[in-house]
């Protein structure tokens, strides 16, 4: 296989794996009128997902060692497809509500076990091209997976939607059973070092550490309640745009796409403080234009702040993986289950003040957290004997 198809195969797997992530939150508006709720129930509802990302992130960290990565990724993927196809019944929001956090816990099996499976099995000169290609389908699903839902929505209904995303889910899983090699298990490891909680533990001791897990929380934390929340402003006065062009706002993902990739290479040369810093300023220089009446200003805003989280993200997932002193595969579990509750937290606190207080309240929240993550990278270092890890590209 070809380094470039088989970038494309990582890329577009990883596309497949996380797809149901985000797109649904495209059809907020739809969802919420024909459930009848408050946006901040139903952006609570669809955001649940990320209760189930956080969940099997940290289960993958605790307990994976013993799991066959292919068959993991596999089953995982064929399971998704169950709750995905079942929303489609438009059951209540509660059973609604469970099924998406079944749908994380799915997601985020697939997606930690090819992480693992990137990082054993491929050399140590392919590694962070792997990693890259991997985000890299990843930040696509952002911008695609929103197309095709408020497309399919606009044309075809909420039910046929999610029709479309189970199919999309089985074919993940048919993408991996014929690209995936089986692979031997991998070797014994000293049980000494690899007990869970004493990693854990470690992890949680690390004041550096500490810092990235809480910056992946405030990362999350701002995209959620940006991209959650802008939906019900662009269907209102004065924009007042329709499903499918609610949809193509989502190109503003796009650059992301291009830029996200080169985290790894700025932060070995300006460092992950600067970097982290650099990021976060690109965020928060966006906000004051999603705050305008003119569209394109609401736009060059939104772009801002999906260019600048996704690359504090990178910039701070490569961190924890140099970071972590042992057992770097639970330090990044951990990392990944603060990062999606921070998506939890900001669905429902910036969802209650979006309700209550409107839009520009909201917007001041998601600054304070942006903030708030540039302060705590005053604490990312790195004590001098750890070596980098083939991640930190990613």
């Amino acid at each position: 296989m070809s380094n470039v198809l088989r970038a494309f195969t990582i890329g577009l797997t990883a596309f497949l794996t996380v797809v149901d992530l985000f797109a649904t939150q495209a059809i907020l508006p739809a969802l919420t009128s024909a459930y009848g709720v408050t946006p901040a129930a139903m952006g609570f509802a669809v955001n649940a997902s990320t209760i189930g990302m956080a969940a099997g992130s940290l289960s993958v960290a605790l307990f994976g060692r013993s799991l066959d990565r292919r068959r993991g990724i596999l089953f995982s993927l064929l399971l998704l497809a169950v709750p995905t196809a079942l929303l489609a019944t438009m059951p209540n929001l509660m059973v609604f509500t469970a099924l998406r956090v079944i749908q994380g816990v799915c997601m985020s099996t697939a997606f930690a076990l090819t992480l693992a499976y990137l990082g054993e099995h491929t050399s140590a000169a392919d590694t962070a091209g792997a990693f890259a290609a991997y985000i890299t389908g990843n930040v696509a699903s952002n911008l695609f997976g929103r197309l095709l839902a408020a497309g399919v929505v606009d044309h075809l209904g909420l039910a046929a939607n999610f029709h479309v995303f189970a199919l999309l889910n089985l074919s993940g899983a048919l993408l991996v059973w014929l690209s995936v090699e089986r692979t031997p298990p991998m070797p014994a490891v000293d049980m000494s070092r690899a007990a869970p909680l004493a990693s854990l533990l470690a992890h949680l001791a690390n004041p550096a550490l500490r810092a990235a897990f809480a910056i992946g929380f405030l990362i999350l934390f701002a995209f959620i309640g940006t991209f959650t929340y802008v939906n019900f402003v662009l269907v209102g006065p004065p924009f007042s745009i329709g499903m499918m062009m609610l949809g193509t706002v989502y190109f503003v993902f796009l650059p992301s796409v291009i830029t996200t990739p080169l985290a790894g290479r700025v932060a070995a040369r300006r460092g992950t403080r600067l970097t982290i810093w650099g990021a976060f300023a690109m965020a928060l220089a966006g906000l004051p234009l999603v705050l305008s009446g003119n569209f394109g200003a609401l736009l060059a805003g939104l772009g801002l702040i999906a260019v600048g989280t996704f690359f504090a993200q990178a910039t701070a997932t490569g961190f924890v993986g140099r970071a972590a002193t042992v057992d770097r595969g639970s330090a990044s579990g951990l990392y990944l289950a603060s990062y999606f509750l921070g998506g939890l937290a900001g669905s429902a606190v910036l969802g209650q003040i979006f309700d209550r207080l409107g839009w520009t309240a909201c917007v001041i929240g998601i600054g304070a957290s942006m903030v708030l993550g540039m302060l705590l990278a005053f604490r990312l270092e790195i004590r001098p004997l750890v070596c980098p890890s083939p991640a930190s590209a990613s």
